[in-house]
């Protein structure tokens, strides 16, 4: 009779450990090391998040951070999400001051060939799971932001916006602009 060995699930005590010159991230308990982005990817991050963080500083709104940044999603679930915000009335998940321990409200995903089908599948899961409000996939190659919005525990995609269309967001209130501006 064969018997099998039952696969080890990480902790977050385990990736707390890993290497500080490396990008991982844990997923169910599986740690996945994640390659440094194309430039291209890099280009969009900056240009999507230097508007996303003058719109929330300007309206006192909460805070916005960029990769690498650790979001606590459970002990075997660990992610760094390219942007996130976490607006005011959420900053508890802040509290310790070393990462995000909790749902951002915005989550942002910038598609790589190395990431983008578990950006469009396993992260997407997970981040209903733990109730992120609003997730973004951003396509460099495609030029298109898909924006998700939570609805009972998983998203319904709220639209998909290319170059000459007005992207708006209905966690970040007021906040619009055309994805040609980041493309």
């Amino acid at each position: 009779m064969a018997s099998s060995t039952p696969a080890i699930k990480l902790t977050y005590d385990d990736y707390r450990n890993t290497p500080d010159d490396e990008r991982y991230e844990l997923l169910d308990g599986e740690l996945v090391m994640a390659p440094a982005p194309r430039l291209s990817h890099q280009r969009v991050a900056m240009q999507l998040g230097a508007l996303i963080h003058v719109f929330v500083q300007e309206r006192g709104l909460g805070q916005v951070f960029a990769a690498p940044c650790d979001v606590v999603l459970s002990n075997t679930d660990v992610v760094q999400p390219d942007l996130l915000f976490v607006s005011r009335e959420r900053e508890h998940v802040l509290r310790n001051g070393d990462n995000v321990r909790g749902a951002p409200d915005v989550v942002v995903e910038i598609l790589s060939p190395t990431t983008a089908a578990r950006d469009r599948t396993f992260k997407r899961e997970l981040y209903a799971k733990h109730g992120v409000k609003e997730y973004w996939l951003v396509d460099p190659d495609a030029k298109t932001v898909t924006v998700l919005l939570l609805k009972e525990r998983s998203f319904a995609v709220a639209g998909i916006y290319g170059p000459g269309q007005n992207l708006t967001s209905s966690t970040l209130q007021g906040f619009a602009f055309d994805p040609d501006e980041i493309f």
